[in-house]
């Protein structure tokens, strides 16, 4: 008989698949699977760990770079401003340097202790004994008087008509002895307080309460009428006077007062600063109306970046986070950044390790010291502006 394989018996019967002996993993593998449960563990946790931590919000707040902008994109002249002077818009504008403040959680204080270009603050160092919502309120107002005091250095150094109108009085900030007693204004008053009255006597303004206070000593317990903080209605507070810590002998309530003074203008010039607060644009503000207000580069064609208070005396005042506004600077390309003179040496040199040498840092006490710097580096100085007033 032949074989053909290709037929197969109707009767045949399969054979069973052959028996495979167990098998055993070797302990190599064992070890490899016994290591990676435990970091497939860790990494779940460390991962559930960070999310938990970006979502809770510690009372730490940071102090951060924040950015260098060009101020003349922000400035818009009426048309009754420009029936009176001509604008030469800016091609070059100065840039006005801001640093970022906010709260952080808890992986952000972390992040930002080890970053050496961020300030982490506990609240105490943010805030003292204000408030967030109260310094925002402050920082804002600080800005909107930083914009007038510009305008009038800046109208006033033209020729312009421009002067100062007072306002309420506002606590910027409480003076604390070194031992307040209970009724020391540092334990009665808060920073957004509205003060109205002086032992019966109204006080619309800082110019009255001033002759108000003469004949009382340290020690007198006056009722003061105190409007609260985002509050309507007045209520009354006893206050025990104190004498100055930095002024032998004069009597006061125990308060800094916020600048709440309006400028009073031929016309009115607009500065957008949207949800900025704080007054350390003044002199970037300044400089760029005088060079929107003149023909003319008055930064003779280099980027130029500046921070500092204006004050009505054009001198130029000492501002915070400048480190943080260097790195913001740098990054912006600025080739020069105008700070104040009164800076601490140790601001001044952080800020100078920032920038390196691609930024020159040069410092002024103010306005004329910042446009004699302008000049000598090919800026057009202030020349006269077509002013038909």
């Amino acid at each position: 008989m032949s074989e053909n394989n290709d037929v197969t018996m109707p009767n045949s019967v399969p054979l069973p698949p052959p028996t495979l002996a167990p098998t055993r993993p070797d302990r190599a593998e064992l070890r490899k699977l016994w290591w990676a449960l435990p970091l497939l563990t860790c990494a779940w946790l460390a991962l559930i760990g960070i999310v938990v931590a970006a979502s809770i919000q510690v009372r730490f707040w940071e102090v951060a770079p924040g950015s260098a902008e060009p101020v003349a994109n922000r400035l818009e002249f009426t048309k009754e401003a420009l029936a009176h002077v001509t604008r030469y818009p800016s091609t070059n504008s100065v840039l006005f340097v801001t640093a970022f403040g906010g709260q952080l959680s808890a992986l952000e204080t972390f992040v930002g202790s080890i970053d050496a270009d961020v300030d982490v603050q506990s609240f105490e160092e943010r805030f003292g004994k204000s408030t967030p919502g109260t310094q925002q309120q402050l920082g804002f107002q600080s800005m909107t008087t930083a914009k007038q005091i510009a305008e009038y250095v800046a109208f006033t150094k033209l020729g312009l008509d421009a002067s100062f109108e007072l306002g309420s009085v506002v606590v910027e900030e409480v003076v604390c002895l070194d031992i307040p007693v209970t009724l020391s204004a540092c334990k009665q008053l808060l920073p957004g307080d509205t003060l109205t009255v002086f032992d019966g006597k109204a006080i619309p303004t800082l110019a009255e309460l001033a002759p108000l206070m003469e004949g009382y000593e340290p020690g007198d317990i006056v009722t003061i009428g105190v409007i609260p903080h985002m509050a309507t209605e007045p209520e009354d507070r006893r206050v025990q006077l104190i004498e100055s810590p930095d002024e032998p002998g004069r009597t006061i309530i125990g308060f800094i007062p916020a600048d709440t003074r309006t400028v009073v203008l031929p016309f009115e010039v607009s500065i957008d600063t949207d949800r900025i607060g704080g007054p350390s644009a003044g002199l970037a503000f300044t400089l760029a109306l005088l060079d929107e207000l003149t023909p003319g580069d008055l930064f003779g064609g280099v980027k130029v970046a500046a921070t500092g208070t204006m004050n009505e005396d054009e001198t130029v005042g000492a501002i915070g986070a400048l480190p943080q506004k260097a790195v913001a600077v740098k990054a912006a390309g600025a080739k020069l950044f105008i700070v104040p003179k009164s800076q601490s040496p140790e601001e001044l040199a952080a800020a100078r390790a920032v920038l390196g040498s691609a930024v020159k840092l040069v410092t002024v006490e103010n306005l004329d010291e910042a446009l004699a710097l302008l000049e000598s580096l090919g800026g057009s100085g202030l020349t006269n502006a077509t002013i038909s007033l």
